[in-house]
This record gives structure tokens, C-alpha cells and sequence, in this order.
């Protein structure tokens, strides 16, 4: 059964962790250094790798030897760093400056990143698949509209307002880390 706030809530942590409106600034030095992105490329090959992870995450890690719960306290971790680097506007994670604008720096890791996949396995402890795939494909119907609408977002925006947006979705994703810890930590 399709549950709204599960699928709200979803397609909230997923938006903030993708953080498609914070890459503007990467998406607009790509498009200038090749003059084209292909943003239904980047955006369907973003989709088959996010749902892929969502159904097989979890056999993958039971092939280690890992728990969802554990696995969703570590994602916890990684959501609360994130939410530290929006919120602060530091860089805790160091990234080399993707070179190219083929569909890896874009589907992955820039959309369908390590802190995106964390998150699906995290909400999937929570939430139903339904819900899941749903806020998914909603995720991805954004990014296909950033992607092809860029420079009329930085337009509107400016520089500060997408510095607000950045801090809000912070906070959110940091409240979340919280919930998804405590949580997860009395499963075990």
C-alpha cells in the first residue's frame, strides 16, 4: 500500500542527499567544458542504478555478512557528515573534479552516489519498497528538470539563494542521521 508521508519523507532525505540543486555549480562548469550535457542519459542511467541498488543493497550485503540495521547506522554516519558539509558549507569529502561530461560524473557519483545508495539502504529499514521506488523516480524526474534547466535555476536563484536552499535540506538531512540512528541502534 502506497503511504504518502513514507513517500514524502523518502523523496525528502533522497533530495537532500542527491543535492541536485547544490551540484548547479559542477552541472554549469560541465556544460561549459563541453557545451552539452545529456541530461536523459544521466538521468536514466542515474534510475537503473538507484533501483538496481535498491532491490539488490541488500543481498550484496548479506554476501558480507553485514546487517540492513548496521548498514543504516553506518548510513546514518554518512548522512550526518553530509548534512555537516550543507550546513556548514564545508567539504568533508574529497572528490577529484569529474573531467569529462560522459554519464559517469553525472549518473555516478554526482547523482547515484556512495551517499545516495547509503541512503536507500537506510530508508529501506524504515519504509516500504513501494514508497521507496516511487520517491526514487520522483528524485530523478528532478534531476532530469535541473539538468535541463540549469542556467535559468542559477539565474533565479543567485548565489545566495541557492546557499539557503543548501542549509535547510542540511538541517533536514542531519534530523534524519538522528532518526535513522536512533532507530536502528535499539534494533540492535
Amino acid at each position: 500500500m502506497f503511504d504518502f508521508k513514507e513517500i514524502s519523507t523518502a523523496t525528502m532525505v533522497l533530495f537532500a542527499v542527491i543535492d541536485i540543486i547544490g551540484s548547479i555549480p559542477i552541472i554549469i562548469q560541465l556544460r561549459q567544458k563541453a557545451g552539452h550535457i545529456q541530461s536523459e542519459k544521466a538521468s536514466f542511467v542515474s534510475l537503473i542504478i538507484l533501483i538496481l541498488f535498491l532491490f539488490l543493497g541488500e543481498e550484496i550485503l548479506a554476501l558480507i555478512g553485514i546487517d540492513i540495521n548496521s548498514f543504516a547506522i553506518a548510513g546514518s554516519f554518512v548522512l550526518f557528515f553530509l548534512s555537516l558539509e550543507l550546513i556548514l558549507g564545508i567539504k568533508l569529502y574529497k572528490d577529484d573534479m569529474p573531467t569529462s561530461t560522459s554519464v559517469v560524473p553525472l549518473a555516478f557519483p554526482l547523482i547515484a552516489g556512495a551517499g545516495t545508495m547509503t541512503s536507500l539502504i537506510s530508508l529501506r529499514a524504515e519504509y516500504e519498497v513501494q514508497n521507496i521506488v516511487v520517491a526514487v523516480f520522483i528524485n530523478v524526474l528532478l534531476v532530469y528538470l535541473v539538468l535541463k534547466t540549469t542556467a535559468k535555476i542559477e539565474k533565479f536563484l543567485g548565489a545566495t539563494g541557492i546557499a539557503i536552499i543548501r542549509k535547510v535540506f542540511g538541517i533536514i538531512l542531519l534530523a534524519i542521521a538522528v532518526k535513522l540512528f536512533r532507530t536502528n541502534i535499539g534494533v540492535l
